[in-house]
């Protein structure tokens, strides 16, 4: 089988280097896909993977790299054939195992998805960022939560979980209100489906915490954490529901018990890291039917493997709108 290209990080000097590697493909352990991987994305996670003391990656050298989207090259696994499209993502890949950002990535069968109505690249640009926003989006839709309760917010807009979303959302008909630090993403966000675009929560900063305020969100998708989880919570009507799932915002909660048991709210944690693959693969098959997000060309942004730096920079600042879909095929 043919040498391939891969990305290695590498630790040096309290710096994370990057250098483009020529590999031989290893054997196949039984059980195992190998994958020529298409497309990959860029996530928050792969930006602390390319900083030093990011708390994600186990040791390097590593080829990062958290989403791989391909065809299969081979298979030692009954589930799978050569020719299959497959997306895989979440568990140790591109933090304890070599990545997506390859020309070949080698996986268990038991993590990767097969792709029946997607295409790779629509399979990459919806990722690990999509997928949670699907997770958050059917945890408050299973909580019985309904578009005529009342609006929903979400949080962190404009990040690649807060745009799809957002998609998700208005396509079911919720009324969404897109929470953003970005005043400049306004039509991006209203083209996306958001009724509504409002600053960053809380809206007044300087505002001492309360533990109840005026209910305002049926649910939310709060992609943040810290204090904006804090003001989304004592915010939701009674019943309400927040799937939360990031924390740029920091990881501490000031919070009280009130919303809990004086509105009956619930808080509920989203991962995507450790979700096993039967629920893993039959999300994947509403995504692509019922959640199948309706504007990935507002969201994906193509890049080769060149620009993979450019955005993990630019998603460090908060400053990066939308999903980075890694064109393998690009940059090398």
């Amino acid at each position: 089988m043919t040498q391939y290209r891969a990305l290695l990080a590498e630790l040096a000097d309290d710096a994370v280097a990057t250098r483009i590697e020529l590999r031989e493909p290893a054997a196949l352990e039984p059980g195992h896909l190998r994958i020529a991987v298409e497309f990959s994305g860029v996530n928050f996670k792969d930006a602390l993977a390319l900083t030093p003391g990011g708390g994600v990656v186990r040791q390097y050298p590593i080829v990062p790299g958290i989403d791989i989207a391909g065809t299969v090259l081979e298979s030692a696994s009954d589930e799978f054939a050569a020719g299959d499209r497959v997306v895989a993502h979440g568990y140790e890949i591109g933090t304890a195992r070599d990545g997506g950002y390859a020309e070949q990535a080698v996986v268990p069968a038991e993590w990767a998805v097969k792709l029946t109505a997607l295409s790779t690249r629509e399979a990459a640009a919806i990722g690990t960022a999509g997928f949670t926003a699907a997770m958050s989006v059917a945890a408050i839709v299973d909580a019985g939560v309904v578009p005529a309760d009342g609006p929903v917010v979400v949080t962190g807009a404009t990040g690649g979980v807060g745009s799809t979303a957002i998609d998700l959302l208005a396509s079911l008909g919720y009324e969404v209100v897109a929470s953003s630090g970005k005043p400049g993403a306004t039509d991006h966000l209203h083209a996306l489906g958001a009724h509504e675009v409002i600053g960053r929560l809380p809206l007044d900063p300087d505002a001492k915490p309360r533990p109840l305020g005026r209910s305002r969100w049926a649910a939310a998708v709060d992609c943040v954490g810290g204090a904006a989880l804090a003001d989304v919570i004592s915010t939701l009507n009674y019943g309400g529901v927040v799937a939360a799932s990031g924390l740029t915002g920091g990881a501490g909660l000031k919070t009280t018990v009130m919303p809990f048991i004086l509105r009956g709210v619930t808080l509920a944690g989203i991962d995507s890291v450790q979700m096993p693959i039967a629920p893993r693969r039959a999300l994947w098959a509403r995504i692509e039917s019922d959640l199948r997000p309706r504007h990935l060309d507002l969201v994906a942004n193509d890049i080769g493997i060149d620009g993979v730096r450019v955005v993990v920079d630019a998603l460090r600042a908060g400053e990066y709108t939308g999903r980075a879909v890694v064109d393998l095929s690009r940059g090398w």
